[in-house]
């Protein structure tokens, strides 16, 4: 049996921090001096800091990154002429091509309209009371309340992962199959590498993790096929979903659920990892939110432009273009550092504050445009039930002094790898 076959869920989840994390630098930093002395540049910045490239081209493509809010949005928001496609042939190659955020056009629409339904506030809602906060309060956080201290990393590893596989549909009677699926899905993401001797052995056992996690959704699928798919998951719904006058095979199904999953857990399980951080290191403002729930959704929103998980989005000119008065030329790579334009002086007030009192704006943590993350919705979900849980069981919830304060790393799939916490 291959390593892959047993690869452990925390393993898998470091080791992708760690391929995609780049050098140890102050970003933030950089990315003020970018915005104000160079907003675009001829250069792939992400690369030179040792991040891999998950587009499976040409390393020497042109590349230009831009780091201001206006660009940025210019960009995402303009799907014919900053295409996608290119993923398909890098990470996508891990799926058979069928990857969501690699589609253009009429696919991509018409895909996105297949999964939607699922993602949608009404049937996320409904899932809220009955199972998410049952789910995290009693499989998760209860069990922990009376050892009044622990890494709320362990937490978040695990409960979105319990979450997201139950809303595709995925039997939630077996902790540790999930635990090995999600397992998996991170080491397919650990595909792209930028030192070429670890490239070779990273793409076999992202294949063979491919392969495997195929096998187990499908499996799934032909058990809710078997069963009627009647219900309000995904799988279900692909089941029944037409398109173009047909219905969907099992390796149809198949191949569109594991597309997702690599996606589906770990950005949350940053994200609430980078929440807490941020407000355990405000601990007025972490008991003002206490104190007041109706804060909790905007606390989300402001972390999410504050420190995003996914730090920049990439795509390539579709044709000869124009962008902050530098030529494009078709074939080109545009890279949008997100973290940069999140912080941008011309778009946010006091844009280097974690203010969650700021008037909203769009900011670029889930994407925008045509490609913005489907499952935003069930992310900001599943923190809100996860940090309302948290407030609630854990009073007087504090940094642990004896160990070492989180901190918030990665030039990409940023977040902390620890946050220790005590509580009375």
């Amino acid at each position: 049996m291959s390593s892959t076959k047993n690869v452990s869920l925390e393993s898998a989840y470091s080791g992708v921090a760690d391929n995609y994390r780049g050098e140890d630098v102050d970003l933030h930093a950089i990315y003020r001096d970018m915005r104000r002395n160079s907003p675009i540049i001829a250069e792939n910045f992400m690369g030179k800091l040792g991040v891999p490239n998950i587009a499976g081209l040409d390393p020497n493509r042109p590349t230009f990154t831009v780091f201001k809010y206006k660009e940025t949005m210019a960009v995402l928001r303009d799907a014919a002429n900053y295409t996608s496609g290119f993923i398909a042939e890098g990470l996508g190659a891990f799926f058979d091509g069928l990857i969501l955020t690699g589609m253009d056009g009429e696919a991509h629409k018409k895909a996105r309209a297949l999964l939607q339904p699922i993602f949608m506030p009404e049937v996320v809602n409904s899932w809220r009371d009955t199972k998410m906060d049952p789910i995290v309060r009693e499989e998760f956080l209860l069990p922990l309340v009376a050892n009044k201290k622990a890494d709320l990393m362990d937490f978040g590893l695990l409960f979105p992962i319990r979450l997201i596989y139950a809303l595709i549909g995925f039997p939630g009677n077996d902790p540790e199959k999930i635990k090995q699926y999600a397992a998996w899905a991170l080491a397919i993401l650990a595909g792209p590498q930028v030192d070429a001797e670890k490239a070779a052995q990273a793409r076999k056992a992202a294949m063979e993790a491919a392969k495997a996690l195929y096998d187990a959704t499908r499996e799934a699928v032909v058990e809710v096929r078997a069963k009627g798919a009647e219900g309000d998951d995904l799988i279900s719904r692909l089941i029944r979903a037409e398109s173009d006058g047909r219905r969907f095979d099992d390796h149809e199904v198949t191949t569109f659920v594991r597309s997702l999953l690599p996606a589906a857990a770990e950005t949350t399980t940053r994200t609430f990892g980078t929440l807490m951080t941020l407000l355990l290191e405000r601990p007025d403002l972490l008991a003002r939110v206490r104190a007041d729930r109706s804060l909790v959704p905007k606390a989300i929103d402001e972390a999410i432009r504050f420190e995003p998980v996914a730090t920049f989005k990439v795509r390539q000119a579709a044709q000869d273009l124009e962008l902050a008065g530098m030529a494009i030329p078709k074939g080109a790579m545009v890279q949008c550092i997100v973290s940069s334009a999140n912080r941008d002086e011309e778009a946010f007030e006091r844009s280097e504050e974690f203010d969650i009192d700021r008037k909203l704006k769009p900011s670029f943590g889930f994407g925008f445009g045509p490609h913005m993350c489907i499952g935003q919705f069930i992310a900001k979900t599943e923190l809100q039930v996860a940090v309302n849980a948290v407030l609630d069981l854990m009073p007087n919830l504090r940094l642990d002094p004896g160990q070492a304060p989180p901190r918030i790393t990665g030039a990409q799939l940023r977040g902390p790898k620890h946050v220790h916490v005590i509580w009375d």
